[in-house]
């Protein structure tokens, strides 16, 4: 039986994170998706293993990013990972699992200017939503396969 961790700390937390580190998003297809990302974030990924796709290998090893790519954001690092076997698949938030991923951005300014960026690209998007209890403005966007991208700007003070 594995123990909950109420069991398992006497009370001491079990880790002290200081951060979120990484998000890594499966994908159905790595090509669509890198270019989906790369356009959206105005950066190529600073490692991109998709070369090692040739070895059916490489989707196995962690070593080489499973043969996808990693953005960097800041301090924090996205990554995505080629999942084969998930072609004709798609994101769902209502199964166990990520709901949504929310960018943080500076602005209202920041918001507008990506809606319009994204609607010049024929990108559909929501319009941007104020969520004044949490202090907060959204823009979402679904990726190529459905995960729902938040940009999120804090509401002026």
């Amino acid at each position: 039986m594995t123990a909950t961790p109420s069991e398992a700390t006497s009370g001491q937390p079990i880790a002290s994170p200081t951060g979120l580190h990484h998000v890594r998003l499966s994908v159905s297809d790595i090509g669509r998706s890198r270019a989906f990302y790369t356009r959206l974030l105005g950066a190529e990924p600073a490692i991109d293993k998709t070369s090692e796709l040739s070895d059916a290998g490489a989707v196995e090893d962690p070593q080489r990013l499973y043969g996808g790519v990693v953005f960097e954001l800041g301090d924090q690092v996205l990554g995505l990972r080629p999942v084969p076997s998930a072609a004709g698949d798609r994101f769902s938030p209502t199964r166990v699992g990520l709901d949504h991923l929310s960018l943080a951005v500076s602005s209202r300014a920041d918001l507008d200017a990506a809606a319009e960026r994204l609607s010049a690209a024929g990108v559909e998007h929501g319009g941007v939503i104020e969520l004044a209890e949490q202090g907060l403005q959204i823009l979402s966007v679904q990726d190529p396969d459905d995960i729902n991208l938040e940009l999120t700007a804090p509401l002026p003070s």
